[in-house]
């Protein structure tokens, strides 16, 4: 007897077929005409509107439903992948990066587990690249994450399990005797202040140190809060390094960090979110001295590697704790090492490295686009993105109505406006004005933040569509933008 039994397929293959093509042809338009678009545009209320529309009970045709996401989705998009994208740090994505993620959703398979399938052997390699690159030994453990905030979490957790001085996994942080405590600078991502107090330690084990002239954490400073947690009988466990801090773009130093963990017996985590890649840079690498002797590094290929959203790495020196402090294998998971089918082989699952089952296949755009492009030449795109952020510091020097915040090591530049007739306060809100200004009219897409109190425009830049002539647009539209602002603001405050 037959059944009307249905499937999600295409109801007609060729139809499917000609709008995937309409698609692809769209948005390599739409990539390669980035520049002649405003770099953000506000989205109007009736499309807001259209987002509190009920749950769709019907089935709509495929080229209609793409019609609604080229009216209301496509022109309103955050603006990263534009050339005067500088906010916070966004990665621009790649072509190729885009092809993959395509390719890895139709293949939809999952990398957590499993090993006679090609997607974990391509994590593997990817992961084994990043090794290389890093100065990490082959024989470390990694794997691709959503994100830095992501890796650190799991850098973090293998530091508190090894370091704990007694079975976490097994007995929890209930009835520990002594407080566990880690470090890090001030300037820290606050994704690691979220790690902790995911990881059950509280953020009051968080010791936050000052940091000296170029934002790096004080060596002596840290040292000494060392030894007064030792002498109140708390469990110093980890110190956190910054390989670029989101603020300034300040590198820690990490060799003295490294020589300071082995003397104490803790662990070095390193954050190098994005500036773990300048390693590549031959006139930055040097900054991060000592990050390859870091025990976990966690960094993103979407920022400083230009890939697409969401991918990001977490190297672990010794493999076998980084196992131990998650492997888990149930009954109906069970696998024969070297076996035959889909439970065997030789690859270990990296579900046994993390707490994520099921995981996508994010390593194929970096394996694609590593391929395509050569780890040389991605190179020579973050030494140019250092170089044009220099540029920008020289422009910002060389003019007297602007001021350079903090030091730029790397692709951070923190600067303000002034005018000197205004006192701080309304320094602060001509600058807050200026940041929207640029935004609101397309321009330009800036972050702000505050250094020192006071209240400053901030670049951070892994755009690889950036010239220097968009830096130099950026320079002439906050003075300008400035002078007006400030001409409307002296009248009335003063």
């Amino acid at each position: 007897m037959e059944k009307n039994e249905e499937t999600l397929d295409p109801a007609d293959w060729e139809e499917m077929r000609l709008l995937g093509h309409r698609i692809v042809d769209d948005m390599l338009d739409y990539l390669q005409t980035v520049r002649d678009r405003p770099v953000w545009t506000h989205q109007p209320e009736d499309v807001k509107a259209h987002f509190k529309q009920g749950l769709p009970h019907k089935p709509q045709d495929p080229s209609e439903v793409y019609e609604e996401f080229q009216q209301y989705v496509l022109p309103y998009p955050i603006g990263n992948i534009h050339p005067r994208f500088w906010g916070w740090l966004f990665g621009t994505g790649t072509v190729m990066g885009a092809y993959a993620d395509f390719l890895a959703s139709a293949m939809n398979t999952n990398s957590g587990d499993l090993d006679h399938h090609s997607a974990i052997h391509v994590e593997t390699q990817v992961v084994s690249w990043c090794k290389e690159v890093m100065g990490f030994p082959a024989s470390a453990s990694g794997f691709l994450t959503g994100g830095c905030s992501y890796a650190n979490l799991i850098g973090l957790a293998v530091a508190r399990f090894a370091k704990a001085g007694f079975d976490v996994r097994k007995e929890g942080l209930q009835n520990t005797p002594r407080q566990l405590v880690l470090y890090s600078s001030q300037e820290i991502h606050s994704s690691i202040q979220k790690a902790v107090e995911l990881m059950g330690l509280g953020s009051q084990s968080l010791r936050l140190i000052p940091v000296n002239a170029h934002y790096q954490i004080e060596i002596e400073a840290l040292e000494a809060a060392i030894a007064a947690d030792r002498m109140t009988e708390n469990t110093p466990f980890c110190v956190v390094g910054a390989a670029g801090t989101v603020n300034t773009g300040a590198v820690d130093d990490l060799d003295a960090l490294a020589n300071l963990c082995e003397r104490e017996h803790l662990w070095l985590h390193v954050d190098g979110a994005f500036g773990a890649w300048a390693v590549l840079s031959e006139k930055a690498a040097n900054q991060l001295k000592g990050m390859e002797r870091a025990d976990s590094l966690a960094f993103d290929l979407h920022k400083w590697m230009y890939l697409p959203y969401e991918i990001g790495c977490i190297l672990v020196r010794d493999a076998k704790l980084h196992h131990d402090a998650f492997a888990l294998t149930p009954v109906y998971l069970e696998r024969e090492k070297g076996g035959r089918g889909l439970t065997g082989g030789d690859l270990p699952w990296l579900a046994d490295y993390d707490f994520q089952q099921s995981r996508g296949f994010r390593a194929l755009k970096a394996w694609m686009t590593f391929k395509e492009h050569g780890i040389e030449k991605l190179g020579r795109l973050i030494q140019q993105n250092i170089e044009q952020a220099h540029y920008l510091v020289e422009m910002i020097e060389a003019s007297p109505e602007l001021e350079l915040a903090a030091p730029a090591p790397l692709n951070v530049v923190c600067f303000r406006y002034v005018e000197p007739s205004l006192h701080q306060k309304a320094l602060d809100a001509l600058n807050q004005s200026i940041l929207i200004e640029l935004q609101e009219a397309g321009i330009a897409v800036l972050s702000g933040t505050r250094i020192k109190g006071k209240f400053v425009l901030r670049v951070g830049h892994t755009n690889h569509h950036t010239q220097s002539k968009d830096f130099e647009l950026l320079v002439r539209e906050v003075i300008r933008m400035g002078g007006e602002l400030a001409g409307k603001q002296s009248g009335i405050i003063t």
